[in-house]
């Protein structure tokens, strides 16, 4: 053999002619099979081109419930001028000669599975290697893509290029018929506050949702209320990034909401024997929920992605607050004035959101147009430094207390939970109670009249 030949045959990427002959034949042999192996591998499991068309071919008729068997494959492949004459037919029928039998589908599969993602390694290898030939990049900006290109492998969302509608729509069914099975009423992860669940659906996978308020509205308040309800009831870990507070100025906020104890009483550490009761029992109840906590204040996009991406089981991130982070290249990267970092930083999170598919709750500072203005509610313009965080958000929420301004106001703890975006329905508001004592929010009580 020519030493060109062999060169060529050794930088073949890894596969398995034979497991994906006998995968085609046994969808050949007896169609029963192919559901299970739709469901399990992608054209692009498939390496030899030839067998990627064949695959192809039964993948779309599957898609239009057409009947799949050698006669139809053939037709079909005809209409998708990927039918060769001299070839087609003597190769379809030498796939179902050479295999064994259908039964052992599921082993080819795992074979093909395996094959793909030794794959996938290796072309993330090959294009760090060139990243580094290069030398046009920094040692941590190899780092970075060195985890992204490996998570992505792990998490099945390595990059494959276009990707058809038909493999779209089964999962969007998918999803539809997980959410029709379930008995939650709003798709999403719960807020603890049924009221604006129903408003927003919840807090979604993927989706960037924005809380944003004047200082002294309860911003990180709230936030901490629906990282307690979600670390204990959803069955997932959620991250708090605090770029503000110290960790154990969280733990008393995330006690005094759990516990109802008053927070001064807290921080003066003024507590009688009931309350040191209740104490006891809220850090139990806290020491059993999932939540994790970083306190690093020069914490960047970058920072918050790596360390989420080792977390197993993740289901929300909160960060408090988007105008304290760093960009990814610093306090003083060259060119770029705050408005444009915070718009990087807006744009990097929403990229996070989509690449952990989990949902990110970012609190923002606002601006003080709204001081100005006789009616004070905020609105989209008075996000601080806005640039593009209110196109990168998919949902907008602002804290509004008329009390905070009016001392007289009918019910000083009544606050608007505004919702000026939102990608999943209407914008509007929602009424919550405000408890200063304890710095949580909840539905407000309605009273209706017993007819």
């Amino acid at each position: 053999m020519p030493a060109q030949d062999e060169e060529l045959l050794l930088r073949q990427l890894p596969h398995s002619m034979e497991a994906e002959h006998a995968v085609l034949g046994s969808m050949l042999i007896d169609p029963r099979c192919v559901p299970e192996v739709i469901d399990k591998l992608r054209p692009d499991d498939f390496y030899l081109r030839q067998n990627k068309e064949i695959y192809e071919t039964i993948y779309s008729m599957f898609n239009y419930s057409l009947t799949i068997d050698p006669v139809t494959v053939l037709e079909n492949m005809k209409q998708n001028g990927c039918y060769d004459e001299n070839q087609s037919r003597s190769y379809l029928l030498q796939l179902m000669d050479t295999t064994p039998t259908a039964a052992n589908v599921g082993e080819y599969i795992e074979i093909l599975k395996d094959k793909t993602l030794l794959r996938q390694v290796a072309e993330a290898a090959d294009g760090l290697t060139t990243m580094i030939q290069e030398g046009t990049v920094t040692g941590q900006d190899i780092l970075e893509a060195a985890e992204q290109r490996i998570y992505s492998i792990r998490q099945g969302r390595a990059s494959k290029g276009l990707t058809p509608i038909s493999q779209v729509i089964i999962d969007v069914y998918d999803r539809l018929e997980e959410l029709a099975a379930s008995d939650r009423s709003i798709p999403g992860l719960s807020t603890g506050l049924s009221d604006l669940d129903r408003a927003i659906s919840g807090l979604n996978n993927s989706d960037l949702v924005l809380l944003a308020a004047r200082p002294g509205m309860g911003k990180t308040s709230m936030a901490l209320n629906i990282l307690l309800d979600a670390g204990k009831k959803s069955g997932k870990k959620v991250a708090f990034f605090s770029l503000e507070m110290s960790r154990e100025q969280l733990a008393l906020r995330l006690i005094s909401s759990e516990c109802f104890v008053d927070n001064k009483k807290l921080v003066t550490g003024k507590l009688t024997d009931e309350d040191w009761e209740s104490v006891a029992a809220a850090a139990d109840s806290l020491n059993r929920s999932s939540i994790l906590i970083d306190d690093d204040s020069g914490v960047t996009v970058a920072d918050i992605l790596a360390k989420c991406r080792r977390v197993e089981n993740l289901g929300l991130i909160v960060i408090d607050y988007l105008q304290l982070m760093q960009s990814a290249g610093g306090k003083t990267r060259s060119g770029d004035n705050r408005q444009q970092i915070v718009s990087d930083i807006s744009r990097s999170l929403k990229i996070m959101a989509k690449d952990l598919n989990v949902p990110v709750l970012c609190l923002s500072q606002l601006n003080r147009g709204s001081e100005g203005r006789q009616d004070k509610r905020p609105m989209l313009s008075d996000l601080r430094e806005s640039g593009a965080i209110e196109q990168d958000a998919d949902i907008v929420l602002f804290l509004y207390r008329e009390g905070y301004y009016n001392k007289e106001a009918e019910n000083p703890n009544l606050s608007e939970c505004i919702i000026a975006k939102n990608r999943h329905g209407e914008t509007g508001v929602v009424e919550l109670q405000w408890t200063p004592e304890f710095t949580t929010f909840s539905n407000m009580e309605r009273h209706r009249e017993e007819y």
